[in-house]
């Protein structure tokens, strides 16, 4: 079975098991390891991979193909994408017409920043440039841009790249709705056994609970020079009961998100029910 996800350590930790042979009865995974960017315009152009892990906001594009599925995704409270600035003002309108960097045009992060902007940057930003998340603090860092979007573990580093906060867009997000940030989701193509692959997804993420430290040296040998702290922390914040389980709080936010990008002419219209399976 051909699968792609990112080489982040949430990823890699829900998945070691599988990956590694300890689920039993799935079948072997051919893992590609891509950016969200990346794994984004794949699930929309022919491709021969079956399960996908893509941001929430790309999903209206990718339906007629692919089923979303309700575990193995990062939804929760506390883990939104930052706006970061070399600025020490806290007032969002000084991104009025400035170039600011994002981790890909249909990442839950940009969408999430559209709607925000919308709120609160007058005349809106300026030029927007895709780039890899991991190269967008030290591009800010160095005046190449006025501002960037961040993900993942750049919540726990920005400071080090001598840069300030001004949105926490979790944040943002849950005093609007007092609901979690849907923020990655995990895809199968629709011709495939969709309960089997939930099944084995779900055995995945308990094994990594039930044994942390199995995964770790998997986790490191991907994570781009990540210490083993920050890749803890990293898994603490994005790995969390939605990741067993959506429930209905977890589609309730997602029925959210999608639904307000959808009225806001953001991402296609579409029946929001046909998410549940």
């Amino acid at each position: 079975m051909k699968i792609a996800f990112s080489p982040c350590p949430n990823d890699t930790f829900v998945f070691h098991a599988w990956v590694h042979g300890l689920i039993q009865s799935a079948p072997k995974l051919d893992v590609t390891y891509a950016d969200i960017d990346i794994t984004n315009k794949l699930a929309t152009q022919p491709n021969n991979l079956d399960v996908l892990k893509i941001s929430y906001a790309a999903i209206p594009w990718v339906l007629s193909e692919y089923t979303l599925l309700p575990c193995g995704g990062a939804l929760g409270r506390g883990c939104g994408p930052l706006v970061l600035t070399k600025d020490h003002s806290a007032d969002p309108t000084i991104l009025s017409g400035r170039r600011v960097a994002v981790p890909s045009e249909r990442s839950t992060a940009y969408l999430l920043f559209r709607l925000w902007a919308a709120q609160n940057v007058p005349g809106g930003v300026g030029e927007i440039v895709v780039m890899p998340f991991h190269e967008i603090m030290p591009a800010v860092r160095d005046g190449k841009l006025d501002a960037g979007l961040v993900i993942h573990e750049a919540r726990f580093t920005y400071e080090n790249y001598q840069l300030n906060l001004l949105q926490d867009l979790g944040n943002w997000w849950e005093k609007d709705t007092n609901l979690p940030i849907p923020l990655g989701a995990i895809i199968a193509h629709r011709s495939l056994d969709i309960a089997k692959i939930t099944n084995w997804i779900r055995s995945s993420v308990e094994y990594a609970w039930s044994n942390p430290k199995a995964s770790q040296e998997y986790i490191l040998k991907h994570a781009q020079e990540m210490s083993i702290d920050v890749a803890q922390a990293h898994i603490n914040l994005y790995v969390n009961e939605f990741t067993r389980n959506l429930g209905d709080e977890g589609y309730e936010a997602v029925f959210s998100l999608l639904g307000r990008a959808a009225n806001e002419g953001l991402v296609p219209a579409f029946d929001l029910n046909t998410l549940r399976i």
